[in-house]
């Protein structure tokens, strides 16, 4: 990406691809700049393994190490702006990354002429102002070490006028502030600052997963939110509507989907509630003990209508029949031609009989108004049937395989520290094979911490030799599903990693990402399979083992990953400005459209004060030894003039007075001579 690329095109992006370009931190010589990466923390192993967070646990560890010095840790303070919250039209953003469209009806775009807007960088740490701060060109920086999910969702909550949750009004009924462990913005010490008055909420506050339910309560009354703006449908069938779905008319004689708390032949308990509750816990049931081989019977969603053409349907599904029952996805579509609908298969879902609920996800392409069909069919047995539990249906793409951890309290709870298990290897859509280490007991150093790591692995090995190494931007996702019925109330937790094709192995001159059978180790697993498998990349830190417990993270003892391959080297590319007639102001920085002048060297007149280390913009920089002051072409500019007008004031005053004192002296003159003006009545040399 090219050094003013960020500044022109918001590029909106849930990973922030971005962050991998070099634009804005560069080496400082007495001769010249060039980029440089940022430092790696590597372990040694039997493999590489990068740690993405350097060692550091949250955005406020990003910036204390960065030496900002901002308010409340993150925040580019304004002393005219209120408490927790700003609720002034002119501070809210008029069009407000999937989790805010899924939870929310804000939503963003890239930039394209607007006089507002927010220009994402990659500065020194994790900040931003709160609110629409009506200056044109706004800046929130998305700093090494910052680009989790949580952490960018906490930044943008800032620009939509929040502050933090120890900013509001009605703090001290609830925390206390410990003021002696606290520096002008950041902890001092290991003690914690905020204590809850009530001691059990002591591990809830301060979590960074995702959105809670007072941030979108917040969030949704202040921009007069009533729907979310990518969420379609979710049912866990505790009322007895159903969620307004139907039984089809094309159902065969005495086959229908019915609502049940449990089945002959199984399920016992819905997965919504695990049999917690007395009273509750509903299911929908297609039985396939009785009836001729090949009965049928369709349940139909209410009629929804897309807004994004792209759609993912999850569910959880119990077979307790016969291998042969099935269950197919349809889509019944509507337009003016087709007024009562026209069926479209989607997919049969493959799920041999079993003793628990299994996930799903099915990929939509609808865009005109329709219904999702659930087609039962009996097959040969006389036992059990099919169950559908917790369907949520989102405008949203579907992760690409799922990684189920039977009894992983246990798991947490036994598997000593440092000691890594493995998920099976997935295939992603380009052909790369990849999994997941995770680290239940933690890895030396931090201690009661989940550590997970993305890792290459070869496959096939026709496949492996047409594929292009290293492997060029392709972002892994490692999400721990919270499994909560309605998607928008999860609170799931999840990282990133990008493959940077130029980043070398430590101490090599190997590519990170390269062949995996050249750069990995060699596994054999207990089956006797063989293969290789690449240095890893993720973090240490992936979420505490306490949070690991709470929610639901475990359901029915299991805990479920859900994993993601994704190719994003368009993202890379440096984008064009937008098309627009006009500049929006800018308080700080100004840009030249035209492409064929050439960038100016961004390292004249900067002095390096920080380790060599300057940060730098296309015309502007930061200096001191703590990076601390910011100076730019426009403010030097200003600074020159104002100095120039200052000078002509100053000569101009002395003038004035020299004049007004020598009329004085003349005067006086003339009165000690009685009226004759001395005029060089004589000069001499000494």
């Amino acid at each position: 990406m090219g050094p003013g690329a960020t500044a022109h095109t918001l590029l909106f992006l849930m990973h922030f691809s971005y962050l991998f370009g070099c634009e804005i931190f560069l080496y400082c010589t007495k001769m010249k700049c060039k980029c440089v990466k940022a430092a790696t923390d590597c372990i040694s192993a039997d493999f590489a393994e990068y740690n993405v967070d350097g060692g550091k646990e949250d955005l406020f560890d990003i910036n204390e190490d960065a030496g900002l010095d901002l308010f409340e840790g993150d925040i580019v303070y304004d002393e005219k702006s209120g408490r927790n919250s700003i609720i002034g039209d002119e501070y809210r953003w008029p069009k407000a990354f999937e989790q805010y469209r899924l939870k929310s009806c804000i939503d963003y775009k890239p930039w394209s002429g607007e006089e507002n807007y927010i220009s994402v960088f990659k500065g020194n740490g994790c900040f931003s102002s709160v609110g629409n701060r009506r200056v044109g060109k706004q800046r929130l920086s998305i700093g090494s070490g910052c680009d989790r999910i949580a952490t960018i969702e906490h930044e943008f909550l800032h620009v939509l006028g929040f502050w933090h949750e120890q900013s509001r009004s009605d703090r001290d009924d609830y925390v206390s502030i410990i003021w002696d462990r606290i520096t002008e913005a950041f902890q001092s010490g290991a003690e914690p600052t905020i204590v809850t008055k009530i001691p059990a909420f002591s591990d809830v506050i301060g979590q960074r997963m995702e959105f809670s339910d007072s941030d979108l309560l917040k969030l949704n009354r202040l921009y007069n939110c009533s729907s979310s703006s990518t969420f379609l449908d979710s049912c866990d069938f505790e009322l007895e509507n159903i969620c307004g779905m139907i039984q089809s008319r094309e159902n065969d004689a005495n086959a229908n989907w019915q609502r049940v708390s449990r089945a002959a032949g199984g399920p016992d308990t819905d997965y919504t509630n695990m049999g917690r509750c007395d009273g509750k816990g509903y299911f929908m049931h297609f039985s396939t003990a009785s009836g001729p081989e090949g009965n049928r019977a369709l349940l139909e969603s209410r009629v929804l209508y897309p807004k994004r053409g792209f759609q993912c349907l999850q569910f959880f599904l119990y077979n307790s029949g016969h291998i042969n029952d099935q269950l197919r996805i349809w889509t019944r579509e509507y337009d003016t031609a087709n007024p009562n609908g026209t069926l479209r298969l989607i997919q049969q879902v493959e799920a041999p009989p079993g003793d628990q609920w299994q996930l799903h996800h099915i990929s939509l392409n609808v865009s005109r108004k329709f219904r999702v069909v659930f087609e039962g069919i009996k097959g040969s047995g006389s036992a059990g049937g099919l169950s559908l539990d917790d369907i949520n249906l989102s405008e949203t793409s579907c992760p690409e395989h799922v990684w189920r951890i039977k009894d992983f309290k246990s798991v947490l709870e036994n598997t000593p520290m440092d000691v890594a298990i493995y998920s099976p290897r997935f295939t992603s859509k380009d052909g790369y094979s990849f999994q997941m280490g995770l680290y239940p007991g933690g890895k030396a150093g931090y201690p009661g911490e989940l550590g997970a790591y993305a890792h290459l692995t070869s496959g096939a090995g026709a496949v492996d030799d047409g594929l292009v190494w290293p492997a060029r931007w392709k972002q892994m996702t490692m999400m721990l599903m919270d499994q909560n019925a309605d998607i928008r109330k999860r609170m799931n937790n999840q990282r990133s990693v990008t493959t940077d094709p130029t980043m070398t192995v430590e101490g090599t001159d190997d590519f990170f990402w390269d062949d995996p059978r050249k750069v990995g180790v060699k596994v054999t697993e207990g089956d006797g399979t063989e293969y290789f498998r690449g240095p890893g990349a993720g973090t240490a830190v992936f979420l505490t083992q306490a949070r690991a417990l709470s929610r639901d993270f475990i359901k029915g003892g299991d805990a479920i990953f859900l994993l993601t391959m994704e190719d994003i080297s368009h993202l890379v590319v440096s984008q064009p400005l937008p098309s627009t007639t006009t500049i929006p102001p800018d308080n700080s920085t100004s840009f030249s459209t035209s492409s064929s002048a050439a960038p100016p060297d961004p390292c004249v007149s900067v002095h390096c004060e920080n380790d060599g280390v300057c940060v730098v913009g296309q015309d502007w920089w930061h200096y001191g030894d703590r990076c601390q002051f910011k100076s730019s072409t426009q403010s030097s500019v200003l600074t020159a003039a104002v100095a120039s007008v200052a000078v002509f004031v100053f000569m101009l005053m002395v003038t004035v007075v020299s004049v007004v004192c020598v009329k004085k002296q003349q005067k006086k003159v003339q009165l000690d001579g009685e009226g004759i003006t001395m005029k060089n009545v004589n000069s001499f040399k000494i």
